[in-house]
């Protein structure tokens, strides 16, 4: 999806993944051995699931594109549309941009954590969600949010991937920059709640 709106941001509301997530994020944390995560901030479908199930009519009007629906165009629509969801993050994103992308100013109050790999089909990271690639990179050089932090990187990280595992379909990536709204990432720096019971375990991709 190279030819899709390189540098324009897109929005989207994903449920929040984190220790509070009880038994669910321990087994995580075990299978994927990233064990320095605190939180998974990632535009993963199955990990960090969209907070709008339904696909209404009125949604087309700001669906950033046909073939990804769950990002829009419009952040303010897409505000509208979550008012009475609780416990997620309000993501911006670039696709595929060719550097640090420099948001306007009337995006100020999002904050950048890193780079996601996402299979060009757009649903699974390959960074979080198959097990690692350690031909490519190393689960360490993830963040404490499961991303890149480094553009350089992560564009070498692509390359390696599509070189490395070229029949693995989860390998040929778009790389997106991923922002979070601040005033709902101020409770990053807190400690975590004490965990609840365990949820429904997220669909998790075999590597």
């Amino acid at each position: 999806m190279a030819d899709v709106a390189k540098m324009t941001p897109w929005f989207t509301a994903r449920e929040r993944f984190d220790p509070t997530d009880g038994d669910t994020w321990n087994k995580y944390v075990a299978w994927s051995g990233l064990k320095q995560l605190d939180e998974l901030i990632s535009l993963d479908f199955s990990l960090c699931p969209l907070v709008l199930k339904d696909v209404k009519d009125e949604y087309w009007d700001y669906v950033a594109d046909f073939r990804m629906f769950g990002f829009f165009t419009d952040l303010d629509f897409l505000k509208t549309q979550a008012v009475n969801a609780s416990n997620y993050r309000l993501i911006c994103a670039v696709l595929n941009p060719q550097g640090l992308p420099q948001l306007p100013s009337t995006l100020r109050a999002f904050e950048f954590l890193g780079f996601d790999l996402l299979e060009v089909e757009g649903t699974t990271s390959a960074l979080t969600n198959c097990g690692g690639f350690p031909l490519a990179f190393a689960n360490s050089e993830l963040s404490s949010k499961g991303l890149i932090t480094s553009y350089e990187r992560a564009e070498a990280v692509r390359h390696e991937l599509r070189v490395r595992y070229p029949e693995e379909p989860h390998a040929e990536c778009d790389l997106w920059a991923v922002f979070v709204e601040g005033e709902r990432l101020g409770a990053l720096s807190q400690p975590p709640a004490a965990p609840g019971p365990g949820l429904p375990a997220p669909e998790i991709n075999p590597n």
